[in-house]
Parts: C-alpha cells; structure tokens; sequence
C-alpha cells in the first residue's frame, strides 16, 4: 500500500522521519567521504538539545592535511511559533506548530587553490504548508575553469535525473542568492539553490520576481512535483556532493603557494564572513529559533582578513577573480571564457 495521501502534492504519511533520515545519512556519508580524503583530520561530534524541542548534532574537523577547518552539522528542531524569517516569507504558515530538519557544511580547506564549498539540504512542515529547499556553491580564490564546470556539470545531473527544467531555474536562483549586495558581485561560481518547493506548480520561489531565474520559471511553466520526487531531488543532489568536489581537491592538493596567495585567500574569506553574517537566511533562522550559536556559526572562516579599499593588481590572477568568477557567468555556453581564463594559467 502507497504512503501517499490522496493528494499528490502532500507529503507522505512518515515524511517528518523519512527526511529526518535522509539528512542523517549525507553527514555519515560526507563526513566519511571527507576524513578519507584528507587522510590526517578527524571530525569531532557534539551533539546539543534545543530548549523548545529539539536538537542535533555538530561534527568539526579542524586543522587537517588539506582541511583547515570543516563542519558538518544536523539539526532536528521544532516549536510552537514560527520567526519572521519564515513567517515573512509564508504568511500562511503562521500559527501553525512547525518541524524543521537539515544537513549543512562548510568547509575551508588550507590551500588558496582549492575552493570553500558549502552545502544545505532541508525539510520544512508548519500544519498544512510544507517544503524542500537547498544547494550547494563553491567559492574559489584562485578560480580554474575546468573545477567550475566540472561542479556545475554534477549537480546539473543530479537535477537533471528529476527533471531537466530543474537545473536551468536552480543555477540563476543560486547566483542571485548568493550575492553580496553591498559589494555588487557573487559569494562564488555558484552551482544550485532551491527553497519553497512544495510541488505547487512554478519552481521559482525567490523574492526578485525581474530577475533571470524568475523569466526562466516562467518559460518553463508548471512544474508540478510530488513529494517524493522532491526528496528524490535532495537526495541526488546531496550524493553528488563528493563526486562533484573531491576531483577539485585531488587535482590542486598538491599545488605550492606563496604568502601573497594566502594573503589574497584570508581577504576573500572575509567576503564569504561578510555574506554569512549579513544576508544568509540560514543564519537568520538559526539565530531567531534560538538555535546553537555555535553550530550555527560554524560556517565562518577560522583565519580572514580585511583591507581598506584594496584593489587587485591590473590583469593579475586576483583580477580574474573579481572581473570574472565573481560574476554570473554561463559557464558551459561562452566560449569566450576559455581565452580569458588561458590567459592566467586558469583553464586547467
């Protein structure tokens, strides 16, 4: 007999439990994945009570081969009465008791060559109103054309194996949230984003209805899908997170750098500090629900660094950074961006 209840777009009858578990199973996963690849770190796990219900559990690598700092957290919170974070989005989900659970991870590796990453998979119930949401996107310092379009090209697939409208309205949603609006330029390259998604017809959800993802939901039109082909989408895009990473880490572990590189990567942290603090909805929500500061913080830089109105050297590497990767790109379609990148040993 289907766990499904007569309406296609309501969730299944064990859906709290069933994503309590998915998310369980990606920190295992990942955090395995991770441990193997730096080969000398060791994640830490605490695990923590939520006052008004619930809690979690925090998983911490610090100072590893390739690994600086990373954190690896779960949550499983529920309570009474929901923030504004939430309630400004979805009005109707006011007064309603709610349950909330998710994985999320930052991870700042040593090397300037290797990227931060970050990734969140989410599941949201307040009475009737229920939702998916999350993503991944990488923030390179010393970008290489070749890693950005190999992490685009994975999770491409992975929301491709759901449905090939997703990716065209998942990769403009992620350049759009992740912006730095007081600085005019992106956390990263980018890779996906998704929130809102109850199945209830236009995969856009976000709050600039002018923007590019925006016009391309709305080419794409109803986009109906049931909750288990959502939690099928957290799923795949969550096991494409390794596969789309640990090539990137492998290929620049190796690679020498000077103390203008590590200079130039602890400036850029700062961005990333920057963006977390002041626009994530993440931490908004963590912070109005009284959740573990600690966790909830996890995801800032352990080194960074802040210089009054520094400018990147004229056709430097660090200007390719900021004239280019720092900016919406169509990553797989300009062919100019090849010419560019050749230029600054940034291809490959």
């Amino acid at each position: 007999m289907s766990s499904l209840p007569d309406q296609a777009n309501s969730p299944v009858l064990n859906s709290r439990e069933r994503a309590k578990k998915l998310v369980l199973s990606l920190q295992d996963e990942i955090c395995n994945g991770l441990e193997t690849l730096d080969g000398e770190g060791k994640f830490i796990e605490e695990s923590w009570e939520r006052p008004e219900g619930g809690g979690g559990r925090s998983r911490v690598l610090k100072n590893g081969r390739i690994l600086e700092q990373g954190g690896v957290n779960f949550s499983e919170v529920h309570g009474k009465e929901l923030p504004p974070s939430i309630t400004n989005q979805r009005p109707e989900a006011k007064g309603h008791s709610w349950f909330a659970t998710g994985t999320s991870m930052v991870l700042h590796p040593k090397s300037p060559f290797i990227p931060t990453v970050h990734l969140n998979y989410r599941y949201f119930e307040a009475g009737p109103v229920w939702w998916f949401g999350g993503g991944a996107d990488l923030t390179p310092f010393y970008p290489y054309l070749s890693d950005t379009r190999h992490f685009h090209a994975v999770h491409k697939n992975a929301c491709d194996s759901i449905n090939p409208s997703l990716h065209k309205v998942l990769k403009p949603w992620c350049d759009e949230y992740f912006f730095l609006k007081h600085r005019n330029e992106t956390r990263g390259i980018g890779g996906i984003f998704y929130d809102y998604q109850d199945g209830s017809g236009q995969i856009y959800k976000g709050q600039k209805k002018d923007g590019k993802a925006a016009s391309i939901s709305k080419e794409v039109g109803n986009c109906s899908l049931t909750w288990e082909e959502l939690f099928s989408l957290a799923q795949a895009c969550g096991k494409a997170f390794l596969p789309s990473y640990e090539p990137i880490i492998n290929k620049r572990k190796n690679q020498n750098y000077t103390d203008k590189e590590r200079d130039f990567q602890l400036y850029r942290r700062g961005r990333y500090a920057e963006f977390n603090l002041v626009w994530d909805r993440g931490t908004i929500f963590g912070l109005q629900t009284n959740g573990r500061t600690e966790s909830i913080l996890m995801s800032l830089p352990p080194l960074a660094r802040w210089e009054y109105g520094f400018k990147p050297e004229k056709n430097s590497r660090e200007a390719l950074l900021t004239d280019l990767f720092t900016k919406p790109q169509e990553w797989f379609n300009d062919n100019s961006l090849e010419e560019r990148c050749r230029q600054y040993q940034a291809l490959d």
